[in-house]
């Protein structure tokens, strides 16, 4: 049985689960291994706890249970990592928060339960954005995670699931689950050269999750291809309505990539502001490429009700009153250490009025059936994740501020969409595009997905870590 090798670190979480499957290596060796490699690498700041001795306690169990010829999940024994507003009872749940370090957690989430049911080993909690509010994953009273696409400057990891990212994409572990109310899975995974899927509203439980805005929030995997984020897709599932059941039995039955066919193509007219040369660049190649495989694009602007900015002006109201609602009281307190980006946030959604807010969510279900006839409920719209790449950090977050214009609109209208590496702009940072498909159509995005995300990752560069002695 071999020890596992440097290579480890960038294969797929399948490829890793394969080699433990197969006896070539065992749970707990590459659990150490990846423990290891967390530990030397403090500098990134991707973790907020890591469980090192429950970690290898869990690997042991999943040793034991191939041993006896029990095989829990396609990812049987694969280190996990789960953002840092995931319960685990008994484990300090921060939200990214300063205010919540002495919250200890007295329940252990579904989505921590699927996992370890899943005979999976999380290996511990990733940094994220306070309470979630932020798309660049800036956190400075905690500590902003260092993207490792550049080792020299300090740039956005992207947020507010930033630690995950991080953690994925410098090879501390092979997945991660992240969270998304406004792209707060497809903006870390495309500022990292990632996958980040965030499935229709509903699909995975919210129960033992600090929210930011519950009716928006979403948890979803950021992994290294479109397979691993099926995979563990399937493994967090836990619907309780007849759609989220109809999409589970979907995902149980596998990935099947289709034949190049016909995609909608978000019309530059309609982009809700405009890229970076660099962005522009990336854009249009993966354009190029995808035509060159063989897939029809057709440009596509929507009505006026559809209009991305307009939605996702609708989610930025939702988030900033539901915001309020969970942390205005720690915002007003003065004795609370919010980052002051974060506590203006917060304090913002006390000028949205109950009428505007109950009028933008009552709209989400028109919206949602309006863009299922735009789009035809076996179609796929294709755009920008956002209008630029990782840039470097800023004490107001201004820079950044226009991520969201791009990602927002389909947590409004509670659809499946997904992140996926399409190349490198001027800085040489990573930038990715974003697919999107009717809601509950969750495993008919991943197969189309799955098809077109070769076509896009034509460049398998990987980042320098040298800097973080890995």
């Amino acid at each position: 049985m071999r020890e596992p090798s440097e290579a480890l670190c960038f294969q797929t979480a399948l490829q890793i689960a394969h080699l433990i499957a197969t006896r070539q290596t065992t749970s707990r060796a590459v659990t150490q291994y990846f423990l290891d490699r967390i530990a030397c690498s403090s500098a990134l700041n991707a973790f907020t706890v890591v469980f090192a001795e429950q970690a290898l306690a869990a690997a042991d169990a999943a040793d034991r249970a191939l041993d006896t010829g029990h095989t829990l999940s396609p990812l049987h024994g694969v280190p996990v990592a789960i953002k840092d507003n995931i319960e685990i009872a008994n484990t300090l749940a921060s939200a990214g928060s300063l205010s919540r370090l002495t919250t200890i957690s007295a329940v252990t989430s579904t989505v921590a339960q699927r996992l370890q049911a899943a005979g999976m080993v999380i290996v511990g909690k990733t940094q994220m954005t306070e309470f979630a509010f932020g798309l660049s994953g800036q956190n400075p009273t905690r500590g902003t995670p260092w993207n490792p696409w550049d080792a020299k400057l300090h740039r956005a990891p992207g947020g507010s699931s930033s630690g995950a990212a991080v953690a994925v994409a410098a090879g501390l572990v092979p997945i991660a689950v992240g969270g998304d109310t406004g792209g707060s899975i497809r903006a870390p995974a495309s500022l990292n050269h990632l996958v980040g899927f965030k499935p229709s509203s509903g699909l995975i439980s919210l129960d033992g999750v600090v929210p930011l805005a519950p009716s928006l929030d979403v948890l979803g995997p950021i992994a290294r291809d479109v397979y691993d984020a099926h995979t563990l897709t399937t493994i967090l599932a836990s619907p309780s309505t007849d759609n989220g059941l109809n999409v589970q039995a979907e995902l149980a039955s596998g990935l099947v990539p289709p034949r190049p066919g016909t995609v909608l193509v978000l019309d530059q007219s309609a982009f809700p502001s405009a890229l970076s040369i660099g962005a522009r660049r990336v854009w249009d190649q993966a354009l190029a490429k995808l035509g060159t495989a063989g897939w029809t694009l057709e440009y596509w602007v929507p009505d006026d009700e559809l209009a991305i900015g307009r939605l996702s002006e609708c989610n930025s109201m939702i988030i900033a009153y539901e915001g309020y609602r969970e942390f205005g009281h720690l915002a007003h307190d003065p004795e609370q250490l919010l980052w002051k980006v974060v506590r203006n946030r917060i304090l913002a959604g006390a000028d949205i009025s109950r009428d505007a807010y109950e009028s933008a969510v009552a709209q989400r279900a028109y919206a949602a059936e309006a863009f299922t006839r735009a789009i035809g409920s076996s179609g796929a719209l294709l755009m920008p994740v956002s209008g630029h790449g990782a840039l470097p950090l800023d004490d107001k977050d201004a820079d950044h501020a226009s991520i969201g214009k791009f990602s927002r609109a389909s947590n409004y209208l509670g659809t499946p969409a997904i992140a996926l590496p399409a190349g490198f702009d001027e800085a040489q940072m990573p930038i990715g595009v974003q697919l999107l498909s009717p809601v509950f159509t969750d495993m008919h995005l991943l197969n189309i997905a799955s098809a077109m995300a070769p076509a896009l990752l034509l460049d398998e560069r990987r980042p320098e870590l040298g800097r973080w002695g890995l």
